[in-house]
């Protein structure tokens, strides 16, 4: 019997178990869209799923209820800026699994998780920002 067994351990402890879904958080309100495996994609959706209500309900205590998820300031602000404005009215099912095959060196089962309605234009967006003001560092 498999009772009170409510997640996945991924072979990881408590600790790096926490730090990855903050990062993969992360990841995902900055692009809109990750892939991932399919365990890690599934174990992922419900703590996406809090944030973004954290982020429609928009008060200093949710702002900083999520902040003490997330490792970085700038997604904390487009989960309470763009985000929770943009789910305001849907009640719940923010993100979606698809899968996406297998990998090829293990074979492991591969998953792409987005937003509904997300920004395609968020996806690199960030990287290619960079790369500007990288070249334009550079020229100067």
């Amino acid at each position: 019997m498999r009772h009170a067994r409510g997640y996945r351990r991924l072979n990881r402890t408590h600790e790096h178990r926490k730090a990855l879904f903050a990062n993969m958080a992360g990841s995902l309100i900055e692009h809109e869209q990750i892939k991932t495996t399919l365990p890690k994609a599934k174990e992922l959706r419900p703590i996406i799923e809090k944030l973004v209500t954290l982020g429609k309900r928009g008060d200093l205590h949710a702002r900083r209820q999520a902040a003490s998820q997330l490792k970085e300031d700038k997604d904390v602000a487009k989960l309470f800026e763009i985000l929770g404005p943009r789910y305001a009215e849907r009640q719940g099912g923010y993100v979606r699994i698809l899968k996406a095959g297998f990998r090829y060196g293990d074979m492991a089962p591969m998953a792409i998780i987005e937003f509904v309605d997300r920004d395609l234009d968020a996806k690199g967006a960030a990287d290619k920002a960079r790369v500007a003001a990288e070249e334009a560092a550079d020229e100067e």
